[in-house]
């Protein structure tokens, strides 16, 4: 049974976003990967296709949420459900950092507006 203790989460930061992976496949984990997403006050990520669903429930703080040109605002407690293919983007104009968790299939990639395309290490 693996285990992953908070000490032995890794930490990955892009795009001012800092993102510390729990689960896996380096984990252990075969088809789910998790992590812990950290959006600072004032900052937000680019627009991007998310290839698999993913489901992002606020711990704390609010955002501003973008998927495929419809825009809420969520608060801590609030779940958004981002389907294959949708563009999501994240904004928080809070004076706090958001803190969200994250969950997907292994194999998650983004295509950002120009073509680039990331293949996060967090959920491969």
């Amino acid at each position: 049974m693996p285990v992953v203790r908070s000490s032995e989460a890794v930490v990955h930061e892009i795009h001012g976003a800092r993102f510390v992976s729990y689960a896996a496949p380096r984990t252990g984990s075969r088809e789910l990967a998790a992590w812990r997403v950290e959006i600072p006050a004032g900052s937000g990520g680019p627009a991007h296709r998310v290839s698999r669903e993913e489901v992002f429930h606020l711990l704390d703080g609010e955002l501003v949420v973008t998927v495929d040109g419809r825009t809420e605002r969520v608060a801590a407690g609030d779940t958004v459900i981002i389907n294959p293919g949708a563009t999501l983007a994240l904004e928080n104009p809070a004076d706090r950092t958001a803190t969200a968790w994250v969950t997907t299939s292994v194999g998650l990639e983004a295509e950002l507006a120009d073509g680039t395309r990331l293949t996060p290490p967090w959920a491969n």
